[in-house]
């Protein structure tokens, strides 16, 4: 069997660096932060928001992409917490730089607790994406993302960007269709804080894009069907 090692994707990079870099790679440190957070987050879940979760088998070996509608903060925390084991350790939201990355120490957070990577809205270039798209593929990673692009401000969902498309076009990478209901009651984006409120969330079949040609057409292509099934699961 042939066995090659290679370096850390971020070996060698300053700490501050390393907090903002899509080539960020996990340590024991950061493994057991997280392990320690998602039981905390967990516990709130079910005490304040009794969440209840739907399809969970459907929810493949990585690597593969979570998609949901976005109308709160608590989208992410939720999508982070239902997943367990190899996944949880490979998983990693893709978070608005702006808002989580903007400071060192929200960046510690967004890195070491819930092992975010920073997607910079409006200036993200194409060689960012190659980046997260490679590493989705060569390092079997989970990304939980909106495609929306930000937070609906009425709760509304909105049409789907077609940076899904960028990241899974072409591969073998599924794509898992989730809907989360009551998130913007409990933590709608005008309130600073959350407040109790119950949360359910249904998690759809995988999609599959292998025959999709990465391209713009492709992009938007995969950008609709994603959509299209993330509505389908609402109630």
């Amino acid at each position: 069997m042939d066995f090659r090692l290679r370096p850390a994707r971020d070996h060698g990079m300053e700490a501050a660096d390393r907090l903002r870099s899509l080539s960020r790679e996990r340590g024991l440190g950061s493994i057991l932060l997280g392990g320690a957070w998602r039981r905390v987050l967990r516990g709130y879940l079910a005490l304040f928001h009794r969440l209840r979760v739907e399809g969970r088998e459907n929810l493949p070996p990585p690597p593969f992409v979570l998609v949901a509608n976005h109308a709160s903060h608590l989208d992410a925390l939720v999508l982070s917490a239902v997943l367990r084991g190899e996944a949880a350790r490979r998983g990693h939201a893709l978070a608005a730089g702006d808002t989580f990355f903007g400071s060192t120490l929200s960046s510690a957070f967004a890195a070491y607790a819930v092992n975010a990577l920073p997607v910079w809205r409006k200036r993200t270039r194409a060689s960012e994406i190659a980046t997260l798209r490679e590493r989705l593929v060569e390092d079997g990673l989970v990304y939980i993302l909106f495609p929306e692009g930000t937070r609906a401000r009425d709760g509304v969902m909105a049409a789907f960007q077609p940076g899904i498309g960028a990241l899974v076009a072409g591969t073998e990478v599924p794509v898992v269709p989730c809907f989360l209901d009551g998130a913007f009651a409990a933590w709608p984006p005008q309130a600073r804080f959350p407040k109790p409120g119950r949360l359910r969330l249904w998690i759809g079949a995988p999609l599959r894009f292998a025959d999709v040609p990465a391209g713009r057409a492709g992009w938007e292509a995969v950008a609709v069907r994603c959509e299209a099934a993330v509505r389908a699961l609402a109630r």
